[in-house]
């Protein structure tokens, strides 16, 4: 990389400009390019403060800056970046040095390290010194390569968590039937081996491979606790005909479709021991369905209820996890910026902070708060931001306003869209 003099070359630096050289031979629609950024963009450690700057730098450029031959080079002032992004001038270079060091912009700089540019009579940029967003054409195949390879990890991660969900569910029940009933056997070591295996459970995001590994563990567990459960079982069936009455419900138990998910917000233990139905961190989490799972009219009807269940204990349409299970996307986002999100205060302030990535504007915001209330504003801002960022909704700002209209005439039902993204991962 050749050194102007005033900007410290590093390899990062040097990797951005190759890059820039290589997008100028490709031609690359912009909203292509800024979709494919942002499905990949926590994955690659980026910020929403950065995709801020990189969607202000984005709207400087023109469709025809992003065809072959050309390079979409933004020169625009200090002051007026500082002024649409709210950052002050040392934030500014901040994110503008991360976002070139990550590959996704490069500088294009001027002998005496001055942006500027200009543009003929048909707005073709004939000289420019400045942000140059080449290197976003460069990679837009290998961002959707990306994205294609963690949405399999993702839907990979979700079957694993349903099935740890089943063979979480059966266990608990025969476990805690056992030792309600008085069984005689390895109860109470079963029981502290379960307890052991739940604090094992990951509370955030988890590679598949650890995810393998725990659900290995909970079938050789429940393969114990199954042999040990048979055996008492017969021996009752003999001695006393009443326990067959408890071998039918949990066997009932068995057969049953969980709806649980394995980020739950507490953990049950063996040492108070309750009926499972009766807890609400199994009734109360995100919908899933085991594997040779049900037809998909009876996954709907299960959500359904189900969502009826969750709005008539917490008084909202959905439940927080719900709306992290079901927008994965935003998940990421979410997490990368505040680690584990406790509650709707959580969502609603990272929400927030994610707002102008998507170019919603301050107003719209306030007036869907205004009209919708906070945590319903929260839930249609989190589905927006998912549904824009996987390429369904070009304008976050209009889709949004139409949200708060259709709230306004009684048919906005956030339930349905986020039911129904569920019901679409567990197909």
């Amino acid at each position: 990389m050749k050194h102007t003099g005033w900007r410290k070359p590093t390899p990062g630096l040097g990797v951005a400009t190759q890059l820039a050289q290589a997008g100028e031979r490709v031609s690359v629609p912009k909203s292509k390019a800024f979709v494919a950024v942002k499905r990949i963009g926590a994955h690659i450690g980026l910020k929403a403060s950065d995709m801020m700057l990189l969607d202000t730098l984005g709207a400087f450029t023109q469709a025809q800056d992003w065809e072959e031959g050309r390079r979409p080079i933004v020169w625009a002032s200090n002051a007026y970046l500082m002024e649409q992004t709210g950052f002050s001038l040392s934030a500014l270079k901040r994110h503008a040095r991360r976002l070139a060091e990550a590959g996704i912009i490069a500088f294009k700089d001027s002998p005496n390290g001055k942006r500027w540019g200009r543009r003929d009579a048909d707005g073709v940029i004939v000289e420019a010194y400045g942000f140059d967003l080449s290197p976003l054409s460069a990679r837009v195949e290998e961002f959707d390569q990306l994205h294609i390879e963690l949405q399999a990890e993702r839907e990979l991660c979700q079957r694993l968590k349903r099935q740890i969900t089943v063979s979480r569910r059966m266990i608990r029940a025969q476990i805690e039937t056992a030792l309600t009933g008085g069984f005689s056997g390895p109860w109470t070591h079963l029981a502290d081996m379960f307890e052991g295996l739940l604090d094992k459970l990951p509370r955030r995001h988890t590679a598949s491979e650890v995810l393998e590994r725990l659900l290995a563990w909970f079938k050789d567990l429940q393969s114990l606790v199954d042999r040990a459960f048979l055996e008492e079982t017969e021996v009752f069936e003999v001695v006393d005909n009443t326990a067959i009455a408890t071998v039918e419900e949990t066997e009932k138990t068995h057969n049953m479709n969980p709806t649980g998910v394995i980020n739950e917000p507490h953990i049950l233990t063996t040492k108070q021991l309750n009926p499972v139905i009766s807890k609400s961190s199994e009734n109360g989490n995100a919908a899933g369905v085991v594997p040779n799972s049900p037809p998909e009219e009876q996954i709907d009807s299960e959500l359904e209820e189900w969502g009826a269940e969750t709005r008539k204990k917490r008084g909202a349409a959905v439940d927080l996890q719900t709306v992290m299970q079901a927008c994965p996307e935003f998940a990421s986002w979410a997490h990368n910026m505040g680690g584990y999100l406790k509650d709707w205060g959580d969502l609603y302030r990272v929400a927030g902070q994610l707002r102008p990535m998507i170019g919603i504007s301050e107003h719209a915001w306030h007036v869907a708060q205004d009209r919708l209330g906070k945590q319903v504003a929260t839930a249609a801002l989190v589905l927006v931001f998912e549904k824009h960022t996987s390429g369904e909704v070009a304008s976050p700002g209009g889709y949004l306003r139409g949200m708060v209209e259709k709230a306004g005439a009684g048919e906005l039902h956030l339930e349905r869209s986020f039911y129904g993204r569920l019901s679409g991962q567990a197909a």
